[in-house]
């Protein structure tokens, strides 16, 4: 059964209204209470409408989008789309009954796909129906504060609920919104859902947060690579949310990651023309992760240059056109395994050089050269 339409509890109704006219309208009286019952990304995006010359007044249109505008903002942003079509049709299945909907958007703000909205023909449908199309300008220039405008300016999960949008004109709705991150680290878009007059349910940011990190990994998984690597501590359960994916091309040179292994291997791609390569991060010839991933099942404990061990599964993609076929130049050098096992020493010793000799059987000094003979440039001391 749907839920019924309801107005927000008196109380939090209050501490919205109090907040509004501390930071809106300038009444230093309702400080004590006011500034604290809103999110600090609320009031900053509020100091940004106001400063942009806005009045909480001032009407707002949704204005018409032609089809040819709507088709060209959607074939730009094709691969988000089509990535993300799977999760909005799950995530349609998962608030049917709430009367919320979902929507994708560009890192613009403009709707570039929508879930399934609310049947009827009430005043609640029509204004889902009003920010429901393909083309749509939601940022914060055109509509003031939402989920979708704060989201994108503070790239971080947020929730919105009626009176905390900035213009009374979208005080009817309540929004969780997630920005979107593509395989480069660059925002990309965000993903909404939305409510007209309904119940407040700040849980859902917590859903929309799952389901933008699960349209990013469709977007990693889709990257053009040799290698993907699924990173995970050792000894933790793997799972959707939490596990790293890294894309190693060819030249052994990393063309995407997700949120997770960016955040496991403290390191963002770079955007310089000096590309991020797999020796930067691990400890470990490259060739050892393609013959790992001739072997569809294995999983490498793998030493990172910072100290730390990750759990690494490498798998062949099938992305690049050349599924199967032999990586150039994987056979093992000796060297290479010398130096890899010189290195396991070290970390197994937690970096104590002498004792990692002693375990080897060779002098400190023997230890000291190999492993800068290996050791990548820039790597830390």
């Amino acid at each position: 059964m749907p839920v019924s339409i309801v107005s927000p509890s008196p109380e939090r109704s209050l501490a919205i209204a109090q907040a509004r006219r501390e930071v809106i309208e300038g009444e230093s009286a309702a400080r004590a209470r006011g500034a604290a019952c809103v999110d600090s990304w609320i009031t900053r995006s509020w100091q940004r409408c106001i400063e942009a010359g806005r009045r909480p007044q001032q009407r707002v249109s949704f204005d018409p989008v032609s089809r040819s505008a709507s088709r060209d903002v959607a074939e730009r942003n094709r691969a988000l789309v089509s990535a993300a079509r799977p999760v909005i049709e799950r995530l349609s299945r998962a608030i049917a009954d709430t009367r919320y909907f979902a929507v994708l958007t560009d890192a613009d703000g403009i709707v570039i796909d929508v879930g399934n909205l609310p049947d009827g023909a009430d005043a609640a449908s029509r204004y889902a129906r009003d920010i429901g199309r393909v083309g749509v300008d939601l940022s914060e220039r055109a509509i003031g504060t939402s989920a979708i405008g704060t989201a994108l300016a503070e790239q971080e999960s947020v929730w919105l609920h009626r009176g905390e949008h900035f213009f009374d004109d979208t005080g009817v709705y309540s929004c969780a919104g997630a920005p979107l991150f593509g395989p480069r680290g660059d925002c990309i878009g965000m993903l909404d859902l939305t409510g007209v007059q309904v119940v407040e349910r700040p849980e859902l940011r917590h859903l929309a947060t799952l389901s933008a990190r699960s349209i990013e990994n469709m977007l990693v998984m889709r990257e053009p690579c040799e290698l993907l690597l699924h990173l995970a501590w050792p000894g933790s359960t793997n799972s959707e949310a939490t596990e790293g994916l890294l894309c190693i091309d060819a030249t052994g040179s990393v063309t995407g990651a997700n949120a997770a292994a960016r955040q496991m291997l403290h390191q963002p791609l770079p955007r310089s023309e000096h590309a991020l390569h797999f020796n930067d991060l691990f400890a470990l010839p490259l060739h050892m992760m393609f013959d790992a991933a001739r072997r569809a099942d294995a999983v490498l404990e793998v030493p990172l240059w910072s100290g730390l061990r990750v759990q690494v599964r490498p798998q062949r993609s099938s992305t690049n056109g050349t599924a199967g076929a032999p990586a150039p130049d994987t056979r093992p050098r000796l060297r290479d395994v010398e130096t890899a096992l010189i290195r396991k020493a070290v970390a197994d010793a937690r970096g104590n050089v002498a004792e990692a000799a002693r375990a080897l059987g060779i002098s400190r000094a023997t230890v000291y050269r190999k492993l800068w003979r290996g050791r990548p440039a820039g790597a830390p001391d």
